[in-house]
C-alpha cells in the first residue's frame, strides 16, 4: 500500500483548546498550555509517524486583532499554516459567546477539506452541542463535525480517523523519527515562557518573551541560560520580586519541567533584561525568532 502524509492545521480563537488537542493527538508535551488566552506564540509541528503514513500537524496562535507588531507575526504564521494545509481542524469552545467571523474570513479561499471540532463539550449539555453542530453545519458546510473534549480524549479517535481517511499519497516530508521541527533551546525557552503564564497576573505574560543564550548538553545535566526580556522597569521588579523570590519559582517549576522532558539533570540560570516596546519594534521580533 503506498505511503501517506500531510499537512494538518489546528486554528481557532484563543483558549479554544488547541495546544491541548494536538498534545494529545501527537502523544507527546508539544505546546505550553496555561489557562491564559494567547499563550500560542509560534506555529509548532507535532509529527506523527508509522510505517503507513506521516501526519504533520500544526499548533497556531489564536487568531486575534492584531494591536502589537508581535501579534501580526503571530496572524502570519496561521494563515502560513492554512496556505500549506491538506487538512484543517478548526477548534471552537462550546461556550464560545461571540461571533466567530475573523476565524472564518481566515479560512476564505482555502481548499482543503475542514472539520469543525466542537470542543469542552465536558462543560456543556447535548441540547447545546446539537445546537452548535446545526449552526456549524449551516455556516460552513464542512467534511465533518465533531463533538470533542480534548482534555479527557472524548472522540479523539474519531479524529484521527478522518484525517487518515482524507490524508493524500505521498513520501514523508520529515524523517521517520521527527517529532517536531523544533529544537531543545525553543522548548527549554518555552518550559520557562510557560511558568511566567503561571506565576504571574495581568500584563506580564504578554509583555514576556525568553531566549536561551546558552545550552550545553551533558550525558547526565544539561547546563541552561536564559533572558527574560520584559518591556518596562517596573515589570522587571515584579518578575523578580522581593529578594529574588518570584523567580526563583519560576525558575524551579520550569526546572522540574525541563528535566522531565529532557530526562537530564538541568541547572538553570535565569537573568531579566528591559528592552521597551519590544512587541512593536520588527527588528527584536526578528532576533526573537518571529518571522
Amino acid at each position: 500500500m503506498s505511503h501517506r502524509a500531510g499537512f494538518v492545521s489546528i486554528i481557532g480563537k484563543p483558549n479554544a483548546g488547541k495546544s491541548t488537542l494536538m498534545n494529545h493527538l501527537v502523544g507527546e508535551k508539544m505546546s505550553i498550555i496555561t489557562p491564559k488566552a494567547q499563550t500560542t506564540r509560534h506555529r509548532i509541528l507535532g509529527i506523527v509517524n508509522t510505517d503507513d503514513y506521516q501526519i504533520v500537524f500544526s499548533d497556531t496562535p489564536g487568531i486575534i486583532k492584531p494591536h502589537y507588531a508581535l501579534h501580526e507575526s503571530m496572524m502570519h504564521q496561521v494563515e502560513g499554516s492554512i496556505v500549506d494545509a491538506d487538512l484543517i481542524l478548526l477548534v471552537t469552545d462550546i461556550n464560545e459567546k461571540h461571533d466567530e467571523d475573523d476565524v472564518i474570513r481566515k479560512l476564505q479561499g482555502s481548499l482543503a477539506p475542514l472539520a469543525i471540532l466542537i470542543n469542552k463539550i465536558d462543560q456543556s449539555d447535548a441540547e447545546v452541542v446539537k445546537q452548535k453542530v446545526e449552526y456549524w453545519q449551516q455556516k460552513l458546510n464542512p467534511k465533518a463535525i465533531f463533538a470533542i473534549s480534548a482534555l479527557h480524549e472524548h472522540n479523539l479517535k474519531a479524529i484521527m480517523d478522518f484525517i487518515l481517511e482524507h490524508l493524500p499519497e505521498h513520501p514523508p516530508y520529515y524523517e521517520k523519527d521527527a517529532l517536531t521541527d523544533r529544537n531543545d533551546r525553543f522548548f527549554a525557552s518555552e518550559m520557562i515562557r510557560a511558568q511566567v503564564f503561571k506565576q504571574y497576573k495581568k500584563e506580564i505574560p504578554y509583555s514576556t518573551e525568553v531566549i536561551v543564550t546558552a545550552f550545553v548538553e551533558g550525558e547526565t545535566l544539561h547546563r541552561i541560560s536564559a533572558e527574560i526580556i520584559v518591556e518596562r522597569d517596573s515589570q522587571k521588579n515584579i518578575l523578580i520580586g522581593k529578594n529574588g523570590e518570584m523567580l526563583k519559582i519560576v525558575g524551579k517549576y520550569a526546572r522540574l519541567d525541563m528535566e522531565e522532558f529532557f530526562q537530564r539533570k538541568v541547572f538553570l540560570e535565569m537573568f531579566v533584561k528591559v528592552i521597551p516596546d519590544w512587541r512593536s519594534k520588527k527588528n527584536y521580533l526578528k532576533k526573537f525568532g518571529y518571522e
